[in-house]
């Protein structure tokens, strides 16, 4: 069966360029999920707030999807932290749009939590159903990054009445459930597990030297991969760290490619994480070896993803994280922080290491494995692909969303879709690995 629905997202457009400080992977999650549920026959549109003054305010995007902008406030850039005042006027708008139509809304789709409080006042006014992904919780970010969380002290019991009044709430992974029950005492039979995912059609391997040559490092050198925004949280200075122990420690020599930022060339000014970053990198004495290249076309991602040898992402906390995805469908292995979606979808010594965050030289340790070790790549790369086929494509997570809309507008029981798999093989023993490093080095 098909449906109407309304996909609320008020900081994160499906139009914006990704890898900015406030476009990420919310933006690139509802836009995925609107792609895939309008090609299963779904009517879609995707309700955010106005920001710039030269897009109309509904622009027909993609077959079956509009793009709606709502004002409130002024129409201009206004970082998330500071929008929660202007909700209430997003809501009306909503309103005011919704009884305009013809055809009503079967359910609405709300992410991230002042999208959930709009979809709270949409029920309450309009008697429409909603689901909830929260993206990100707040007293999970507040116990993480303390007083870097700008985010107003309301937060929190906002989320608990997007709790209380929602049909359904979506979690991205095994910890944001738990988080969920624990931290917000959430109904677990009100809570569906259902991960984010990956295009299959945008990321799939690519010859790597030919990789290579297509984004200007044509060398056999060593190519370590960070990728998505930049934002202290993400724990890009661990791996400029790190990169300081591969060499002393371990005689390796890397280059970090970083992409990501506000422009499509490295500008720290529009960027400020990238001054902060490069001054690191002088003082680790491994700026010779580390290159911003500033933000990507999606559609050039799978190069960067293809051409490396690791991809890291050890952010301090992570929702969840599609990069890993990513990365691994284009047959990378991953080394990623063994926190929040992260320590679900990289399997450790399957597809990749997990390493706690913030430990540089942890992290050095496994890069050395890997980098020292090609035919250990070869196989975790492979067997990442099989992983991610096999559980995560933005087709799959649709078929789950859409099945999760019928049972709420049924009023069905939720089911709860588990996102951690099966070992695809015994674990590599790391430790029997790392002191053959050593002596050779040594050596």
């Amino acid at each position: 069966m098909s449906y109407k629905i309304a996909l609320l997202s008020e900081h994160a457009s499906p139009l914006a360029t990704i890898g900015g400080i406030d476009a990420g992977g919310q933006n690139i999650a509802v836009a995925e999920l609107a792609m895939h549920l309008a090609r299963m026959g779904h009517q879609v549109d995707v309700f955010t707030r106005w920001d710039d003054a030269s897009q109309p305010q509904e622009v027909q995007w993609q077959m079956g999807i509009r793009v709606i902008h709502i004002q409130a406030g002024p129409v201009a850039q206004v970082a998330k932290e500071d929008l929660l005042p202007y909700m209430d006027e997003f809501a009306q708008g909503m309103i005011t749009y919704f009884n305009q139509q013809l055809h009503p809304y079967s359910l609405v789709h709300a992410h991230f939590f002042m999208s959930g409080y709009v979809a709270c006042q949409l029920k309450q006014r309009l008697g429409i159903p909603f689901v909830i992904t929260f993206h990100a919780l707040g007293e999970v970010r507040k116990r993480c990054q303390g007083t870097a969380d700008r985010f107003p002290v309301e937060r929190k019991a906002i989320e608990q009445l997007i709790i209380q009044h929602a049909n359904a709430i979506v979690a991205l992974c095994p910890q944001d459930h738990d988080d969920l029950v624990e931290l917000y005492q959430a109904n677990p039979a009100r809570i569906s597990t259902i991960p984010n995912g990956f295009n299959p059609l945008q990321f799939y391997p690519v010859d790597k030297p030919l990789a290579r040559l297509l984004i200007g490092y044509d060398t056999t050198e060593p190519i370590l991969l960070q990728l998505g925004r930049l934002v202290p949280r993400k724990g890009v200075d661990n791996v400029i760290q790190a990169l300081g122990y591969l060499y002393r420690e371990y005689g390796i020599r890397a280059r970090l490619l970083i992409v990501g930022g506000e422009s499509g060339t490295p500008d720290s000014k529009l960027t400020p994480e990238i001054g902060r970053l490069t001054q690191l990198a002088i003082q680790e004495g491994v700026a010779e070896w580390v290159s911003f290249t500033g933000c990507r076309k999606r559609d050039d991602l799978r190069y960067y993803y293809s051409a490396a040898d690791v991809f890291v992402t050890t952010p301090w906390y992570e929702p969840f994280g599609i990069t890993p995805l990513e990365a691994m469908a284009c047959g990378t292995p991953v080394i990623g922080a063994a926190v929040g979606g992260i320590k679900c979808t990289v399997l450790d010594n399957e597809t990749g290491f997990l390493v706690p965050p913030s430990k540089p030289k942890v992290l050095a340790a496994k890069l050395a494995v890997l980098l020292y070790h090609p035919k250990l790549r070869s196989l975790l790369g492979n067997q990442a692909i099989q992983h991610v086929q096999a559980n995560y494509s933005w087709q799959h997570v649709a078929e789950l969303t859409s099945r999760l809309y019928g049972q709420v507008l049924t009023g069905q029981p939720l089911p709860n879709h588990p996102s951690q798999t099966e070992a695809i093989l015994e674990p590599v023993v790391v430790s029997d690995l790392t002191p053959s490093i050593t002596r050779t080095q040594r050596e």
